[in-house]
């Protein structure tokens, strides 16, 4: 079966899995060695329906929350949306997309993920030590009190519990001290991102935050720079990184 995938994270996931991507987003960026050679057919927001006919596809991927509904109204191609916001779905809705592709190794990913979403949550915080730390910033203190995984700035944009990443922080320990917000990705003012209770983890996608590191160790945040991908990518991914983590506890 020949798949065009517009979710990155599903396209490392199913080429993982042995199924025949043909087409791809730019930035569906993993595994390196084998997405160079899969034609772009656009972004996560838009594609080339032109370009995809070219490649003829069985199969279409979307998700709900990665793209956009009127893509998948204009797709003149078979097509599945996932819908993935937790670490306790992903499992049925890796199986669904298994029966979809027909692959054996996506059913049994699906029941991994299913083994690792069943196991206890960490009950202690290592705070000099979350999945995917790529620097650490003013770390002044032993205990926090509430915990932002920030995604943007200008404005100042943050997760809330309901999403796929608030479950991977919950996982890890971050429970009860992620911050309380009712949209899915509020926007945050400048009061909300100047605490000194707060524990800030600043993701390096969608928005570079890497990239300010220098700025941020002035400003006086304390937290960690981290892989978005860790905790966004909800695929392959995030599976082998969580449970890396957990074991070791």
């Amino acid at each position: 079966m020949k798949v065009v995938c517009l979710v990155p994270s599903l396209t490392e996931t199913l080429i993982e899995c042995g199924v025949e991507v043909v087409g791809r987003t730019r930035f569906c960026v993993h595994p390196k060695d084998q997405v160079d050679a899969i034609p772009k057919v656009g972004g996560t927001k838009g594609v080339d329906w032109q370009r995809c006919v070219e490649l003829q596809p069985d199969l279409v991927v979307f998700d709900r929350e990665e793209n956009l509904k009127e893509m998948a109204e204009a797709c003149p191609f078979p097509w599945h949306a996932t819908h993935v916001n937790s670490i306790h779905n992903i499992g049925r809705e890796l199986r669904e997309l298994a029966h979809k592709v027909d692959s054996s190794e996506l059913f049994n990913l699906a029941d991994e993920w299913d083994e690792l979403s069943s196991r206890p949550r960490l009950e202690q915080v290592d705070w000099s030590n979350v999945p995917g730390q790529l620097a650490a910033l003013n770390n002044t203190k032993n205990e926090y009190q509430r915990v932002e995984y920030m995604i943007w700035r200008k404005p100042w944009m943050a997760v809330n519990a309901k999403t796929f990443i608030g479950s991977m922080l919950e996982k890890i320990g971050f429970e009860d001290l992620l911050a309380q917000h009712k949209p899915l990705y509020p926007e945050l003012d400048e009061a909300q991102v100047s605490d000194p209770d707060t524990f800030y983890l600043f993701s390096s996608e969608p928005y570079p935050f890497a990239k300010d590191q220098d700025e941020l160790v002035k400003a006086g945040f304390n937290g960690a720079i981290v892989d978005g991908e860790v905790y966004s990518w909800f695929g392959i991914r995030s599976l082998r990184a969580l449970s890396q983590h957990l074991d070791n506890y």
